[in-house]
């Protein structure tokens, strides 16, 4: 009686896909297996996150949030670029900072837009300082001299030269 309730456990066992004993038929699992591995590997990811906001350029971003009791620590974060654009362009430094997790809660778009009037701003005193600066008589900027030409020259000073022949001529 024993001896049958063993076999039929084996049996039962033999028939998953995910068996672990030698019996016939089991290699047939694991190509179909590995044969639907392979094509879902060429297929592209569809990842479903939550949407959490857009900003102005049309890029849309989404976040999978963390699942400590499965292990994962920190939440999985992405945008997608408007159609035609590519993931080269500049993306607001706001959302930037939050797809690299210096910070927790995605930017709103009154901060978005605070931010932008203080950028407006900021170039709008930039530019009434310099014309302040042009009517009371100052120059415009000089590029400095770049390499071994930027260093000052004095003649007390001779280096490579002892004799100093290279001032006095």
């Amino acid at each position: 009686l024993q001896f049958g309730f063993l076999v039929s456990r084996l049996i039962i066992f033999s028939s998953s896909p995910y068996c672990c004993f030698q019996m016939s038929g089991e290699y047939r699992y694991v190509w179909r297996i590995a044969f639907r591995n392979f094509i879902n590997s060429l297929r592209p990811r569809q990842i479903r996150g939550n949407a959490m906001g857009t900003d102005y350029i049309g890029n849309k971003y989404f976040e999978i949030p963390a699942e400590p009791s499965l292990g994962k620590r920190k939440p999985t974060r992405w945008y997608d670029p408007p159609k035609g654009l590519d993931f080269e362009n500049k993306i607001p430094s706001e959302w930037e900072a939050w797809l690299r997790m210096r910070r927790d809660n995605a930017p709103t778009e009154e901060e978005i837009a605070q931010n932008m009037a203080m950028a407006k701003m900021k170039k709008e005193n930039a530019a009434k300082l310099e014309a302040k600066r042009l009517a009371e008589g100052g120059d415009l900027p000089v590029a400095p001299e770049r390499g071994h030409l930027s260093f000052p020259k004095y003649e007390e000073y001779h280096a490579g030269d002892p004799e100093g022949k290279r001032f006095k001529e």
